[in-house]
Order: structure tokens, then sequence, then C-alpha cells
């Protein structure tokens, strides 16, 4: 392979990473949010 490939490759896995990492916080604070919100509404009634 010639460096241009390689890099090519590692900018790639770098935006992989990046994407998964957004997806899990977004997720966990759904996740959060979700859990939080409906104790809320109980305390309520």
């Amino acid at each position: 392979m010639q460096k241009e490939e390689l890099i090519n490759i590692k900018g790639g896995a770098n935006w992989v990473a990046l994407g998964i990492g957004s997806t899990l916080v977004s997720f966990l604070i759904g996740l959060v949010d979700g859990y939080l919100r409906p104790l809320k509404c109980n305390k309520w009634k």
C-alpha cells in the first residue's frame, strides 16, 4: 500500500470512531433523560 492509502484509512477510522462515540453519548443522554423524567412525573401524582 502507498502512504496516501494508509492516511486515507486512518482518516476514515477516525471518522468512524467519532461517529460511534457521538452515538454512544447521545444514547446515554437519552437513557438518563428517560430514567429521570418518569420519576419527576410520578412525584407530582
